[in-house]
């Protein structure tokens, strides 16, 4: 009897144990249960994911739609600038023909005068002298008209090309007096001394005779390394004659490129003298390119040859020149 109590309590403690662990294996299931309803959850969540996304995607498609219709107005727009345009140059070209016409008219006008007034002169029979007056009249205005129409054209195109210049008529030819020298727009503010034509002349002389005896350095560059590599002179005892002499073209653009020069000069106390144009200087420097600066040595360069004119009279007057402008100079 005692075996059976003692076996029905234990029996007893095991569903003990039993029921507690059930109830703890109940009470971690039931969040698996939460999980299970958590799926339909997230669905619904990616259903409003989907639906935002597909929201995005109307609103993308709206706005292509909006900056095709944009574009498609700026082209429309533009097609109608050209169609404006198109008659203002249709315009534009009939005044140029209407003018053209009128050209051509007064040519044929004056051809005709004078046609008449040869044949006038050519008939037989004769005439008394108030018709050979009339006649010679007539071809003296037709001529005056064709010298006019002449002298104007000439005067349109040296004004476009070279302004400044004058076409007149001596002694019934036409004369055309070109302005080369430069206005004083076009000229640096430093450009002092400037050199008048007199000095000009014999400067680009000299420099044509430096050019053949090679004592010539052209452009900046070569120029600045030459002024560099000279000795500085001291204040006490200058030379007669200094190494070289310097002449800058006036119409540099832009005038950065040689501003610093005339201060390097004068540091190095070489004389310099402005020239109205770069072209000319380039030309005197045997040169196919205009020129802004040039060196003109005081000794001949090893390349001259033997038998070329003597060249320190010729830069003893240079310098001499080049001096006296610079006595002149204007501060």
């Amino acid at each position: 009897m005692a075996k059976d109590k003692s076996r029905d309590k234990e029996d007893k403690k095991r569903e003990k144990k039993s029921k507690e662990k059930r109830s703890k294996t109940d009470g971690v299931k039931k969040p698996k249960r939460e999980k299970e309803e958590k799926p339909a959850e997230i669905g619904g969540v990616k259903k409003v994911k989907k639906e935002k996304k597909e929201k995005h995607a109307e609103a993308y498609g709206v706005e292509q739609i909006k900056k095709e219709k944009h574009l498609k107005r700026a082209k429309a727009d533009e097609v109608k600038k050209v169609k404006r345009e198109e008659p203002e140059k249709r315009e534009e070209a009939d005044e140029v023909k209407k003018i053209k016409k009128e050209t051509r008219e007064k040519r044929a006008e004056a051809d005709a005068v004078e046609k008449t007034a040869k044949e006038k002169k050519h008939k037989k029979g004769k005439k008394g002298t108030a018709g050979e007056i009339a006649d010679d009249h007539d071809i003296a205005l037709v001529k005056a008209v064709k010298d006019t129409d002449v002298t104007a054209k000439l005067l349109k195109t040296l004004e476009e090309n070279q302004p400044g210049s004058v076409a007149t008529k001596t002694d019934g030819q036409l004369e055309v007096k070109v302005k080369t020298a430069p206005l004083l727009g076009a000229l640096v503010p430093f450009a002092n001394p400037l050199a008048d034509e007199k000095l000009e002349r014999r400067v680009l002389k000299g420099i044509k005779k430096a050019a053949k005896v090679k004592a010539l350095k052209r452009g900046v560059k070569e120029v600045v390394k030459a002024l560099r590599k000279s000795p500085n002179p001291s204040s006490s005892s200058q030379p007669k004659l200094p190494m070289a002499i310097v002449v800058f073209a006036g119409d540099v653009s832009p005038m950065d490129v040689i501003s610093h020069l005339p201060v390097l000069c004068e540091d190095k106390h070489v004389p310099y003298v402005f020239v109205p144009s770069r072209h000319k200087l380039g030309e005197a420097c045997l040169a196919k390119r205009p020129t802004s600066v040039v060196m003109v040595g005081k000794e001949k360069g090893k390349r001259a040859a033997e038998g070329d004119e003597p060249w320190g009279d010729t830069y003893k007057h240079l310098v001499k020149y080049v001096k006296r402008a610079g006595a002149t100079v204007k501060i």
